[in-house]
């Protein structure tokens, strides 16, 4: 099993039950947790596979879509015994960030593709599915609160296996610090509530 097919996997995995515990707090049924649930796992890696033409994952091999339906499914009988679906979510979502970027960071060194283009998949696989899992149930996404590290933590993660393989350093060490720099970055976020500077207006100067 190559690199991205795992992270593939993985991410898939974990997003989708996050997209599930989202509809438990939707009050969704089973079909709805289903839906959540694949739409959440596959929407970053969709976007990554059509930007870098590649076969889209999940069209190539269906067993993802099996695997975000298995979640779903597991998710719908269990998630009544969480004392905090929220605080899951966060950090469920966590976890999945770390390796869908890594994904996206692998699947664009796979073609090719230039720096900059590999910090924009991982981006793009680690953040879009999150988002659309967001706006369909009529959340604000994570990605876009206030002062949450959340694409600052992709791009920092993506950055790190830029930085490790423009120094010569093998692909497998690439993309476990994305993943470790990404995870850091967005726990330390969680727990000790780090935050960027936000914008605040100012009256004009007369």
């Amino acid at each position: 099993m190559t690199a991205t097919l795992a992270l593939d996997y993985a991410a898939v995995f974990v997003f989708a039950l996050t997209g599930a515990l989202v509809a438990s707090r939707a009050q969704l049924d089973i079909v709805g947790f289903v839906f959540m649930a694949c739409l959440t796992a596959v929407g970053g890696g969709t976007m990554r596979d059509v930007i870098l033409k590649r076969a889209v994952f999940w069209v190539e091999e269906p067993t993802y879509i099996f695997v975000a339906s298995v979640a779903a499914v597991l998710v719908f009988f269990t998630a009544h015994v969480l004392e905090s679906r929220l605080k899951a979510i966060f950090w469920l979502d966590a976890v999945a960030l770390s390796v869908a970027v890594p994904a996206g960071v692998a699947a664009a060194v796979d073609q090719g593709a230039s720096w900059p283009i590999v910090l924009i998949m991982g981006i793009t696989t680690g953040c879009l599915g999150g988002l659309m899992r967001d706006v369909v149930c009529n959340e604000v996404p994570l990605v876009l609160k206030q002062g949450e590290l959340y694409v600052t933590c992709a791009l920092a993660g993506a950055l790190a296996a830029v930085l490790t393989l423009t120094a010569a350093g093998p692909l497998p060490l690439a993309l476990l610090l994305c993943g470790a720099v990404t995870f850091a970055l967005r726990a330390g976020g969680l727990a000790f509530q780090w935050r960027l500077p936000v914008y605040k207006s100012q009256p004009p100067r007369s």
